[in-house]
């Protein structure tokens, strides 16, 4: 697997995945009818912040993830990131090289910490990855994700000292 500098070109691989797990209703606080010029405009993302692919020996996008300063003035020491794993390929450590890469990319970038805003506490394998990488839960806030099967439902907030 390698993971690379996501181009427009990815853009046609990433949005069936993008735009099944958004529908779903599930993992992200996105609209669920999230058109594909905004999600686009969400997604990639440009300078100083990032976009990833990760791809197999073929060429063909497995999942991709955005990093980016999660707050503004004196708050942007701290990074953020975002990870989508195509259905298909999930179950195979596409998930985790993409979190391992953006939390190296933020220690390199001088980053004092990363958190996640918004780790739906149902989405137990996003979880379970995140605290095999030390990352704590630090709050949850109750009741704040309307999950389509589970109702409502807590977001963790979640960090990691680099």
């Amino acid at each position: 697997m390698l993971i690379r500098e996501a181009t427009e070109k990815d853009w046609p691989s990433i949005w069936p995945f993008f735009h099944a797990i958004v529908a779903a209703g599930e993992t992200f606080t996105y609209p669920m009818d999230l058109d594909e010029g905004q999600a686009q405009g969400w997604w990639l993302l440009e300078d100083p912040n990032r976009t990833v692919v990760a791809v197999d020996d073929t060429g063909t996008v497995l999942g991709t993830a955005k990093m980016n300063r999660n707050h503004m003035g004196n708050g942007s020491h701290i990074a953020s990131a975002s990870y989508m794993v195509a259905p298909e390929h999930s179950g195979r450590g596409v998930g985790r090289a993409l979190c391992e890469h953006t939390v190296d990319w933020a220690r390199k970038a001088g980053y004092r910490a990363m958190q996640f805003n918004a780790v739906v506490e149902t989405n137990v394998n996003a979880v379970r990855l995140y605290r095999s990488l030390d990352f704590e839960i630090i709050g949850t806030l109750p009741e704040g994700f309307n999950h389509p099967e589970h109702g409502y439902v807590g977001l963790h907030i979640m960090h990691k000292p680099l």
